[in-house]
């Protein structure tokens, strides 16, 4: 069975940083209200003249410096952005453009939160299908321009950032003691389409219009819908929580971290955690966290290291990897 194992992870955050007590000058808010809610203390804003693409570029060349690879080998490019620089084309193809890759394909996906996750699922398929030997990957949003900053029910949620991996084909014997992703699992319901959405887009509004969220009822199903997917992926690569070593989720909110590592009886030490630092990046997050986690060396060749996700639509989904 062929399997995509990640070579490299990268990783870029703008350098500009709002804390949470700058953003207090702006907003009705407090560090403390929002620290206690969240988790969130801090996070990283793109500047003015930065593109989505810039950020998914300079990710991008990281993963791929640690892959040892050049853009010339990759086959595939995936952005998950909700964020584009433009309406249209993909922002993925302004990403191969700017690697210097002329061959293969590029193409975003919109899935929100969960669009590394979905991203990710259709890289694997392309690669165990043979249509593909090598894929980059990459979550990037600038998704402080949605926000509306008088909102402070979103506003402090939310920061910029991209991460990327770089897949590569590897044969597998077909069982959980291979290495590379073991499944993924992606699910939505969009009967709850407006309880986490933007109130504008070019086929409606004619804007890109702003954030807006109910939270006790996206809190609500996030716990519900991750604790599902957690189960279904678990199920079919028959393992048992205590065999996963380290969970990488979505960067959301950290009391539904907490209630996902709770659920897998995982202790907080075994959980990549990001969202102080760089609060909610969307599709960017769980590519961020895969490399921190690898750059400080906490993830290790053959540790099994479980993905999840949530975000508007509702999309949600999970990913099993073997490192």
């Amino acid at each position: 069975m062929r399997r995509s194992v990640i070579l490299g992870c990268g990783s870029y955050l703008p350098k500009t940083i709002l804390t949470n007590d700058e953003l207090a000058k702006r907003v009705d808010t407090t560090d403390e209200w929002i620290s206690k809610r969240t988790g969130i203390k801090s996070r990283h804003i793109a500047a003015a003249d930065e593109k989505t693409s810039d950020l998914a570029l300079a990710a991008s060349r990281e993963a791929l410096a640690e892959a040892g690879l050049d853009a010339t080998d990759i086959d595939v490019i995936v952005v998950a952005t909700t964020t584009p620089d433009n309406t249209f084309p993909a922002t993925a193809a302004k990403v191969q453009a700017l690697l210097g890759m002329t061959k293969g394909f590029a193409f975003d996906v919109q899935a929100v939160c969960s669009g590394f996750v979905y991203a990710l699922a259709i890289a694997d398929n392309f690669i165990r299908l043979g249509q593909a030997n090598k894929a980059l990957v990459i979550g990037a949003e600038t998704f402080s321009r949605l926000l509306d900053w008088n909102d402070r029910g979103t506003c402090v949620l939310f920061g910029d950032g991209a991460g990327a991996v770089v897949l590569g084909a590897i044969e597998g014997k077909g069982d959980n003691t291979d290495r590379g992703i073991l499944s993924t699992h992606l699910h939505s319901d969009g009967r709850h389409y407006d309880l986490l959405a933007a109130d504008g887009g070019p086929g409606s509004t004619g804007t890109t219009g702003h954030v807006r969220m109910e939270g006790q009822e996206v809190f609500r199903h996030a716990v519900q819908n991750l604790a599902d997917v957690v189960d279904e992926a678990l199920a079919a690569n028959n393992l048992k929580p205590e065999q996963i070593d380290w969970l990488v989720p979505h960067q959301a909110n950290q009391r539904i971290i907490e209630g996902t590592a709770k659920k897998l009886h995982m202790s907080p030490d075994r959980v990549v955690v990001t969202i102080a630092d760089h609060a909610n990046t969307s599709a960017a997050s769980i590519p961020l966290a895969l490399a921190a986690a690898s750059k400080d060396g906490r993830l290790k060749q053959g540790q099994l290291v479980l993905l999840d996700a949530m975000g508007g639509g509702f999309t949600w989904g999970a990913a099993m990897v073997r490192w």
